[in-house]
């Protein structure tokens, strides 16, 4: 059975971020995948310094990065602050970038966005797209650009817009059947 791992790079409680990391869970488990959940509040690390890399590397950072070996799949659900990937995201992804063997090579990566403007995270998702590519990661074509929140979700956590499920249902059947080879 393949395996996917899930993320946000928001961990603000009742963040529509989270909410799409939830349904993508659901999407996924659905298709026969079997789905772990993370917040990476539960991997703390001190932002990116190679001064601090060079005395120790966080643990948090080797945990993660064998996580992120270790699936088949990643799906990483992201906010958009001011035009580009959150700090939070940033950091962990650079702390990852820097284990060994890397993190990036064995899954298929799959990203999408929770924001609350029209444009949906669409410039966030393009800076992340261009980062996990130029350090080895197979990103799905599909993007997940979805705006505005407020009017995205009905009372259950799922989507209103047909083209939103249409797009998620392309995600998945991108995720679940393109290959590292």
């Amino acid at each position: 059975m393949p395996t996917a791992l899930t993320l946000s790079g928001s961990i603000r409680q009742a963040s529509y971020n989270r909410m799409l990391q939830d349904h993508m869970d659901r999407k996924l488990q659905a298709a026969g995948v079997c789905v772990n959940s993370i917040d990476l509040a539960d991997f703390a690390m001190p932002i990116f310094n190679e001064d601090l890399e060079a005395e120790q590397t966080p643990d948090a950072a080797g945990r993660l990065a064998e996580l992120w070996r270790s699936h088949d799949i990643v799906f990483i659900a992201t906010p958009e602050y001011n035009g580009g990937v959150p700090p939070l995201l940033v950091n962990a992804i650079t702390w990852i970038s820097r284990q060994r063997p890397s993190p990036f090579r064995n899954a298929v990566f799959g990203i999408g966005g929770v924001s609350s403007g029209k444009y949906g995270t669409i410039f966030s998702l393009s800076h992340l797209r261009e980062s996990l590519t130029k350090v080895g990661a197979l990103v799905v074509p599909t993007l997940l650009g979805i705006g505005p929140a407020a009017e995205a979700f009905d009372a259950n956590g799922d989507f209103i817009e047909p083209a939103i499920v249409r797009k998620i249902d392309q995600m998945v059947h991108e995720l679940t059947h393109f290959s590292r080879g």
